[in-house]
């Protein structure tokens, strides 16, 4: 048996038991089904859905993406077929899978967010919820649920309730002054796990119609260039709480895997990068295992957490 043959990539997120700490991220992988022919689905550690809402939403207009210096603006807008109809339509045959599958959900109000997470909970076929709470509380002049403690818990505790019989990971917003006092209001709340972080609002302009490069004024930057901000919330969040935090932004390679890990991260998403290329995430397996068994290490847990801050 080779050195790579003995590494063993699975991770412990809670309940959740993945196979490897790779997991496509919402957003950039749609519903799982559109990326099946050209990628191992059950190599993945898993993924997670694009965005689901109580009703169908049209999303932004076109054109929805914009290339950036090491990076992209997307603005989607949320656009998605709605639970009802991802129950009906696209689980069915992502139940063939045997992959961690978690469902991004996301509303306007406390009632969207519980009652998007009853209609799934009467389904099978899921490992769990990811809850955006970086969308605006339309019931409190539009601040988004997640930039205070008092909204993060409320709208956690909310959807711990409703989902009783799955795993709740929380994917925070960037945009806070204090990442680890919103980090933790998600864990009292019942987050079983963190992810960090969701995109940053950006804006392109073309120079020559000197309008916007989106069809929306401004959209979500994401990429390598994001990658040393969450680097360091991932780092930061982890000094606040006691549960599991999966790391996400500009991840592309398997060094970028190692340095989330490193900081603490128990698992990473793969997000901008399945834009340039769909089976990113699955092809960053083979070298994570490489540079695990460069660095003597047979297992994640022998990495995970080592980063040493000789800053005094």
């Amino acid at each position: 048996m080779s050195a790579a043959d003995a590494v063993d990539l699975s991770v412990q997120i809670g309940a959740l038991r993945l196979r490897n700490p790779i997991l496509a991220a919402s957003g950039t992988f749609g519903y799982g089904l559109e990326f099946a022919h050209l990628v191992h689905l059950n190599r993945l550690g898993g993924f997670v859905t694009k965005g689901l809402s109580l009703e169908p939403m049209e999303g932004a207009p076109a054109p929805r993406l914009c290339e950036t210096a090491s990076g992209m603006l997307n603005a989607v807008g949320l656009q998605n077929v709605g639970v009802r109809a991802f129950v009906a339509e696209k689980l069915p045959a992502l139940r063939k899978y045997d992959t961690a599958i978690l469902a991004n959900v996301f509303g306007s109000c406390l009632e969207d967010y519980t009652e998007v997470i009853r209609i799934l909970e009467d389904s099978e076929g899921l490992s769990g919820y990811e809850l955006n709470i970086s969308c605006p509380n339309v019931k409190k002049g539009g601040i988004q649920f997640g930039s205070e403690p008092a909204q993060v818990s409320e709208v956690v505790s909310a959807a711990r309730k409703a989902a009783a019989s799955r795993p709740l990971w929380v994917k925070l917003s960037p945009l806070v002054a204090n990442i680890g006092l919103i980090a933790k209001a998600a864990q009292d709340a019942g987050a079983d796990a963190l992810t960090v972080a969701n995109t940053f609002p950006g804006m392109a302009v073309d120079a020559r119609t000197q309008k916007s490069r989106l069809g929306n004024l401004t959209g979500g930057l994401s990429g390598p260039a994001i990658k040393p901000i969450t680097l360091r919330l991932v780092w930061e969040t982890l000094k606040a709480v006691r549960i599991p935090v999966i790391g996400l932004g500009g991840i592309e390679t398997a060094e970028d895997v190692l340095e989330y890990l490193l900081v603490g991260a128990s698992a990473v998403q793969v997000g901008t990068a399945s834009f340039a290329d769909p089976r990113a995430s699955e092809e960053i397996l083979a070298p994570l295992t490489k540079a695990l068994v460069r660095l003597k290490a047979i297992n994640i847990r022998e990495i995970r957490g080592k980063f040493r801050d000789d800053s005094g």
